[in-house]
Order: structure tokens, then C-alpha cells, then sequence
């Protein structure tokens, strides 16, 4: 656990570095950093979509899991939690888009192979290199993205505790289900839904990125039914 405590600390500091440079940053500047974090979060989600994946289950996953959290109001009610936060954040701290912030950092710091293959190494292997290395990756980020988003950010650091934290601790069970298509098939849908967020931050549509998140579960149930469901495909 103590890579993935250091991730969270990282994710803190940048988060601090963003919130002291947010009031210092002219809008017309603000713009070109959205613009900056839009292109950077473009280029990171079409780098995972391009791992080897079925496009079948990945088009599945994506429909079938934007359906269902459609259906349940998946990004309304983060939205909802969001607001009800900012009541209870003192001064400052509930402004800006804290529940967006809050939601496209958790995508980006907690979907991927490196949280994925980096959690299971800590937890075998009991190598924390590559979450040392994503740290700094998501220390950097974080700047930039609270500098613009606010506090929402900071709190993503909650989310990599608990999700690369139970990866992490669950790693020893769940390590011979998981296997290298596996974990190609996760990053590709995670790098279809962190596209979304590229889309959202360049403000060429808005899309309800939380709603896709059941795709991640889909593509892990579909990976896990591929050798029956090859027999059709053949």
C-alpha cells in the first residue's frame, strides 16, 4: 500500500500547487491551460484505446454500460454528492467545478494498465517502481488540472486510496483471472471514456462521461465469457 499512499500524497501536492496558482491565472491564460490538459487527455486516451482489444466488445461495453448508467443517473448523482460537498466545504474550498474536477481526475488517475499493472506488481512482486513512476505523472496533472477545476481535484486522492489500494490488496486473489488481454481490453474502454474527458475539456460537447463508466465492468465480463463466446465468432 505504501506506493499507492504516495500516489494519493502526489496527487495532494499538485493539488496544493494548482489551488496556490487558480487565483493567479488570467482567464484568457485559463483557456490555454483547458486547452493544454484537452489535448494531453485526447493523446492519453487514444494511446490506451489502441491496445489490442475485440472492437465488438469494446462497442458493447461502451453502448450497453452508457445505457445503463444513463439509466441510473450515474453522473447526476456524482453531480448531486458534488453539490451536497460544497455545503459542506468551508470558505473557498466548494468553489469552481469541484464535482467535475473530482470526476474527470478519478478517471484519469485510476483507469489504465499503469494502475492496473502497477497495483498488481505492488502487491506480488512488492515492486512499487511503476507507481512511483505514475505518481510524478499524476502529481504533474494535477497541477494543471486544479489549477483550472479546484478543490474537486484534491479529493480524487480518496479514489486512488481506495481503488489502487484494493487492487493492490486483492491482487494475490484475483491475479490468475487477470491475465495481459485482460488488461489491454480494460485500458482500451478506460482510454475511450478519458477521451471523453478530452472532449469535455476543449468544450467540443459535453458528454456525461460518469454514465459510461459500467463499460469497464462490461469489457471485464466480456473478456472473462471470450473463450465461450469465440465459438460463435469463429
Amino acid at each position: 500500500m505504501i506506493a499507492t499512499i504516495i500516489n494519493a500524497l502526489a496527487v495532494l501536492i499538485g493539488s496544493f500547487i494548482g489551488l496556490f496558482l487558480k487565483g493567479k491565472i488570467h482567464d484568457k491564460y485559463e483557456t490555454t491551460v483547458f486547452n493544454a490538459l484537452g489535448i494531453f487527455t485526447l493523446f492519453i486516451g487514444i494511446s490506451m484505446a489502441q491496445n489490442e482489444c475485440n472492437p465488438l466488445y469494446m462497442v458493447l461495453s461502451l453502448v450497453i454500460g452508457g445505457l445503463l448508467g444513463t439509466y441510473l443517473k450515474i453522473e447526476d448523482r456524482i453531480l448531486g454528492f458534488g453539490g451536497w460537498m460544497k455545503t459542506k466545504l468551508p470558505g473557498s474550498m466548494g468553489q469552481g467545478q469541484f464535482a467535475e474536477g473530482f470526476l474527470d481526475a478519478t478517471v484519469l488517475f485510476c483507469v489504465g494498465a499503469m494502475t492496473i499493472v502497477g497495483s498488481f506488481k505492488a502487491g506480488i512482486d512488492k515492486d512499487y517502481q511503476l507507481l512511483y513512476l505514475k505518481s510524478v505523472m499524476d502529481g504533474s496533472v494535477a497541477i494543471l488540472l486544479t489549477a483550472v477545476m479546484g478543490w474537486g481535484v484534491a479529493f480524487s486522492a480518496v479514489s486512488i486510496l481506495i481503488i489502487q489500494g484494493a487492487l493492490t490488496l486483492a491482487s494475490g486473489t484475483v491475479s490468475p483471472y487477470v491475465d495481459q488481454p485482460m488488461i489491454d481490453a480494460v485500458s482500451a474502454v478506460g482510454g475511450l471514456l478519458i477521451i471523453m474527458i478530452g472532449i469535455n475539456l476543449l468544450k467540443l460537447k459535453k458528454i456525461q462521461t460518469a454514465n459510461f463508466t459500467p463499460a469497464l465492468i462490461l469489457i471485464i465480463l466480456f473478456q472473462l465469457a471470450n473463450p465461450w463466446l469465440a465459438r460463435f465468432t469463429e
